[in-house]
């Protein structure tokens, strides 16, 4: 298989409830020159066996994870290593993505030169009931940053090949915000694109 252009990180948790559907919104994006890496965390409710069963009828999809709990960070971190993309994005298990995120958000950082990009979201309940929208400011810099993280983890997107290695701090809360800093502390801005992507 060739390598993809975009790696979607998803850290697994116990998410049985929640996973089937997100994988739904991944495989119907209109752009398909995606992989998704689904990184169990030591679930204890099938998660596992749901992962893999979901990933089988499709080589885009692989399922890594070990027995323990080790948290997010340690999850996303795992599948940033074994992304093959060009451009590295995140998606928990309990998030949904517009079938045209990747068009509309990868083809704008291809046509513009874009590093890292994000887009706005509406907030939803389990039934699917729209609770409100959070736009996306036309660009954030690092001392924007600094006064409150505006960069939704699941619609942000980045570079590899601009930014180079780089993880998520191993912090217990705001992992995707410590990132987004050490992204931005040498300069350059993100791109918000005020369309509801996920």
């Amino acid at each position: 298989m060739n390598a993809p252009v975009v790696s979607i990180v998803t850290p697994v948790w116990n998410a049985a409830g929640t996973l089937e559907e997100t994988v739904a919104s991944v495989r119907t994006q209109t752009r398909e020159d995606w992989e998704m890496l689904l990184i169990d965390d030591g679930s204890t409710d099938g998660s596992r066996a749901l992962a893999e069963r979901l990933a089988a009828t499709d080589p885009r999809f692989r399922v890594l994870g070990w027995e323990d709990n080790r948290g997010p960070a340690a999850a996303r971190n795992a599948g940033i290593r074994a992304a093959r993309g060009r451009y590295l994005s995140f998606l928990d298990a309990d998030d949904l993505w517009r079938p045209e995120k990747l068009e509309v958000q990868i083809g704008y950082m291809e046509r513009t030169g874009a590093a890292f990009s994000f887009a706005a979201l509406e907030r939803i309940d389990v039934g699917g009931r729209v609770l409100g929208r959070i736009g996306a400011p036309a660009r954030v810099d690092y001392a924007r940053l600094l006064r409150g993280n505006v960069i939704p983890c699941q619609t942000a997107a980045f570079n590899r090949e601009r930014y180079g290695a780089i993880e998520m701090p191993d912090l217990p809360r705001r992992q995707d915000y410590g990132l987004w800093l050490m992204l931005l502390k040498g300069g350059g801005e993100a791109h918000g694109i005020d369309e509801v992507l996920a």
